[in-house]
Formats: C-alpha cells, structure tokens, sequence
C-alpha cells in the first residue's frame, strides 16, 4: 500500500547529476515526491580542481564522489545509470538507449560538452579539460612528454617535446597553466639527468586581449602578472589557426601568422551547451543562443512546457546587467535550488518569484599564494586571495572524506612542493598526434 502511494506522488525526473541536478534533488529532500535522477555517469565530478588532476597533484577520486552514496539516505530519490537521448515533451517522457521513464516535472541539468568551433579534427592533438578521462588524458601527455623529452638527443625536437602550449586564457587555461609551470619549475626540477625540467615552457594562447575576460581589467592584469613570475609565456590576441602534428599555428590580431613547435597542446578555449538543448529545440520548440544555451524564462522553464525547466550550463538567463550568467557552479547551485523550491510551491498551488542570482562572486588560482578574487566592487589578489580560493573549494566539495583527503594532499604539496599522483596510464608510448 504504501508503495502505491508513493507511486502516486509528482514524478520529477532530473538530468544530470552535476552541480545543479544534484542540489536540486537535495534540496527536495521531504517534499511529497518522487525523484528519479539520471546520469550516464555514476559520480559526481567536482570539475574546478580537474586541472589538478592533470597535473598530478590530487587522484581522480578525491574529487568524485558516487550518486547512490550522496543520495542513499534520501529516500525519495532513485537513481539510475542512463544516457538520456530524446525527450518528448508532449508525452512527458524520456528516453534512453535502452528506455524509457515517464515524468510530471522535468529538471535538465545536463552541463556542458566541448567545443571546437568546427575544427572537431583538433580534439585527438588538444584535448579538453570537462572529463576524468580528458584529466588522466592531459596527465599522460604531460608526463611523457619530459619522458620523451629525456631520452631525446635532438635539441630542436626535445625543445618541442617540453613546450606546452594551452588554448585559452579563461579560468581553466590560466589555473592550468600556473599547475604546469609550478610542476615543471618545482616539483620535477630534480627528477630528470639529461634534461632541466624548469627549462619547460607553458604558453598561454588567448584571442581577446586580456585573460579572464569576464573578470575585471584589474584583476585581469594581476592573473598575467602572477603567471609571468611563475615563467609562463602570456600571449593574447593570438588566434589559433592550425594544430597539426608537432606545431600550433596561430594569428597576431588577424594579420601575421607565426606557429610553435609542440608536442602538448590543451584545449581550454570554449564550451557549448549539452546536445540535449538540440533536443529541446526540436521537440518543444525552445529558443537557443549562440553557445547552443536554452533561452529559459524568468521561472527557467520553457515557454510552452512550463514543467520542463532547464538549470545550469545548460540555460540562457539573464542577470542584472542583461548579460547571461556565467557556466560556473555557484549558478548551477542557485538554480539547482529555486526549481526545486519553484516545484513545491507548485504543488501547493503557489507561483514564487522568479529567479533571482546572488553573485557571490569569482574565483581563479593561479599558482602557489597567487589567486584572483572579485565579490562586486571589490577585488583583490595575491595570498588572501588563495587563502579564500581553497576555503571556497574545500567547503563545496560534497563528501566529507573528499575534503579531507584533498586538504591533506594540498598540505602536503604545499610543504613539500611534491605532487603524489604522478602516474603514466595507458597504452600508448608517446602521446598521440
């Protein structure tokens, strides 16, 4: 009987299991529903260290944490391991490769995938950085590359095996490029006998003229700043034309073409939107920018489909200043929270106010005691900054075992300037081109 009744609660379905799929079912921790949380991955990722990933400095596992373990005392949460492929709007169902699953009210909070502006040919030479796979990926090219770069007698060719070149001067490029400098310059310097890590060189390729674009001038300088004294190469208004085999060629503001000689090369250059906003275009007729995001209304759900709302990386909502929010996760967060509260209002017949964004502001590390920081009018840089920076990513890691095996190993890092997680995976001998 009373699987009967809870069969008969409001089914609300949620795509992903990220930042805003995930806060969107805690937060209906109580309500009177039923929730069905689907994802094709089994964990949930805490993207903004993938970086140190890469680098070696922490394992996959300190930052991913499995669904079925954060949810299991929720009991009104079922989750399910799937690919969701269709969704048919109008019969309020989703599909699977292998199924189907009926829904009363639809959260899709699938994030974000790569983007390569039509050179999808570049993603096998210049891997992205969304993934566990594109992190372990980033790692073993990193590793062999000074490997190779060793047992190369070539000056020209071992110079190109320990040039590393990073696509990208947002928050992703710019933490990475500081990771890679500090592990060529600290961590490796006396590891090798025929080679001098510390004279590796990190090359930052940014089209704008700036880094961070969507920080402020000031802070903006100060990230260049800080990666120069870490020895990175910051080069803007550079737009990549070519990656072929052992070299990047790129554009200086649309006139002279120049290229460098590598043999590791890193995407951090764009994302778009998950494929399902293709989906939700075709299906429910939903509106999508530029960047494949969902134009999504002042509630974020769809104009014809009220229970279809679309949180996160995936939405086009506009902030105060008419702009949409950024793909981060204190949006996903927010978002992940109001439909939730939006569903149950609902339920009791009520219709809140529409969303409304608190910026808490923005974040991005650069190196040892070098960070970034802007919370509004106010901006900063340097050791509080960085202080601020791991309070802010060890408080949102989910688990608690998370937090602290990842502020063990910082501290360990920090004290020793050794990074633990340097291991070569894979078949391959030398990375692929």
């Amino acid at each position: 009987m009373q699987e009967t009744a809870s069969k008969d609660r409001h089914h609300v379905v949620i795509i992903g299991g990220g930042f805003g799929g995930l806060y969107a079912a805690q937060e209906l921790r109580g309500a009177p529903v039923r929730i069905t949380l689907v994802d094709k991955r089994n964990f949930h990722l805490f993207q903004p260290l993938l970086y140190q990933v890469a680098t070696g400095g922490i394992s996959p596992g300190d930052i991913a944490s499995p669904l079925r373990a954060i949810l299991q005392k929720q009991t009104n949460v079922t989750v399910l391991h799937a690919e969701v492929v269709d969704i048919d709007p109008q019969g309020r169902t989703v599909r699977f490769r292998d199924g189907e699953l009926q829904y009363d009210s639809l959260i899709v909070a699938a994030g974000a995938e790569k983007e390569y502006f039509g050179n999808q040919a570049w993603e096998p030479r210049a891997p992205s950085l969304k993934t566990v796979e594109d992190a372990l990926e980033i790692r073993r090219r990193v590793f062999l590359a000074f490997e190779a770069a060793e047992r190369e007698t070539d000056p020209e060719k071992r110079a190109a095996w320990m040039n590393f070149v990073v696509i990208g001067g947002g928050p992703t490029g710019v933490e990475l490029a500081g990771a890679l400098a500090e592990l060529a310059h600290g961590t490796l310097k006396k590891d090798f006998r025929s080679i001098d890590p510390r004279r590796a060189q990190v090359i930052v390729l940014e089209g704008l003229d700036e880094l961070l674009p969507a920080y402020p001038d000031r802070s903006s300088e100060a990230a260049r700043q800080a990666l120069e004294r870490l020895g990175v190469m910051v080069s803007t208004g550079r737009f990549v034309k070519e990656i072929q085999g052992e070299r990047v060629i790129y554009q200086t503001n649309g006139q002279d073409t120049a290229s460098i000689e590598t043999r590791t090369v890193v995407w951090a250059a764009g994302m778009r939107a998950s494929s399902l906003s293709d989906v939700l275009e075709q299906r429910a007729g939903a509106r999508l920018d530029r960047g494949g995001r969902v134009m999504v209304g002042s509630d974020l759900s769809l104009a014809e489909f009220p229970e279809v709302l679309v949180i996160g990386d995936m939405a086009h909502f506009a902030g105060e200043d008419g702009q949409p929010l950024p793909g981060i996760a204190p949006v996903a967060m927010q978002q992940g929270r109001y439909v939730a509260r939006l569903l149950q209002a609902r339920l009791k017949g009520r219709q809140p106010t529409g969303f409304a964004y608190r910026d808490k502001g923005m974040l991005a590390v650069i190196g040892r005691n070098a960070a970034v920081a802007v919370f509004g009018r106010l901006q900063f840089s340097g050791f509080l900054a960085w202080l601020i920076w791991i309070f802010v990513h060890l408080w949102y890691l989910i688990e608690f075992d998370n937090k602290l095996l990842v502020l063990i190993q910082w501290a360990w890092n920090y004290f020793t300037r050794k990074r633990g997680a340097r291991l070569i995976t894979g078949e391959d001998p030398l990375p692929r081109q």
